[in-house]
């Protein structure tokens, strides 16, 4: 079996302690697209000090707190990616300007007009750039035991970034893997 086999829209992909890549450092990736041609995700840990309202005041308002641009990887900083948890009920296949990911949780076109959308929102994130993967390149990584493929819950995607969501995550997962989470920042420090 791949080692990529579990890797779907919507699954986290959760650093291992030993990944010390500045970029991916005990992060957390939400798959958006995983196909033969390579995999998109976004970080959902890193907020940066960019607030939304100063590079896309329409949708600022509407962000999740806090409003800052998160940072989604080092591919293509200057794209915006925008995530929302859809309210109960509704229908992402239906409705324009937004695309499923899985569940409740949907890519959102922001060149749409808020308006139209944000009441059917729980909440919604934006982010600067994405990360990303070339066919086998990610199954690589995996196998190499770089990446801890883990299923999402669509309040992840919305999660604060005072809380330790790369611990919170682990933790859920029950053992072994939530002794992880125990895994100090610096071992230096241990």
């Amino acid at each position: 079996m791949r080692p990529d086999a579990d890797v779907e829209p919507g699954t986290l992909l959760v650093a291992s302690p030993g990944l010390l890549d500045s970029n991916f450092r005990r992060t957390v990736v939400y798959v958006i697209d995983h196909r033969g041609e390579g995999t998109l995700g976004v970080v959902l840990n890193r907020p940066s000090e960019v607030s939304v309202d100063d590079v896309l005041p329409a949708w600022g308002p509407h962000v999740t707190e806090p409003s800052a641009v998160f940072v989604g990887g080092p591919v293509d900083p200057k794209t915006a990616l925008c995530l929302a948890a859809m309210r109960t009920g509704e229908d992402v296949s239906a409705m324009a300007g937004v695309i499923g990911v899985r569940g409740p949780v949907a890519l959102v076109d922001l060149d749409s007009d808020p308006d139209t959308l944000v009441s059917r929102f729980r909440g919604m994130r934006v982010f600067a750039g994405y990360s990303g993967w070339d066919v086998d390149q990610l199954a690589g990584e995996i196998d190499r035991g770089d990446w801890i493929v883990v299923p999402a819950l669509p309040s992840d995607v919305l999660a604060s970034p005072s809380e330790d969501l790369w611990a919170r995550v682990l933790r859920r997962q029950g053992m072994p893997l939530a002794l992880l989470a125990t895994h100090p920042v610096d071992v230096k420090n241990n």
